[in-house]
């Protein structure tokens, strides 16, 4: 899988981040909570990102 970053909200490898894939997919980097309450399947997760990344990327015509 080829991987590329769209957009961060900073400029080191921890924050969170969205990218894009060549499978035309999106993979995304953030916390992973875990008072949510709700039943994942094993084979899922969960991530929380800010708002603000979705917005971001949205006005700068990433996604």
């Amino acid at each position: 899988m080829k991987v590329t970053q769209l957009i961060s909200t900073c400029d080191i490898k921890d924050c969170p981040t969205i990218y894009a894939t060549d499978r035309g997919t999106l993979l995304v980097q953030g916390e992973t909570p875990t008072d949510h309450g709700l039943q994942i399947p094993a084979h899922e997760t969960l991530v929380e990102i800010p708002m603000e990344l979705i917005q971001k990327a949205i006005r700068d015509n990433l996604i």
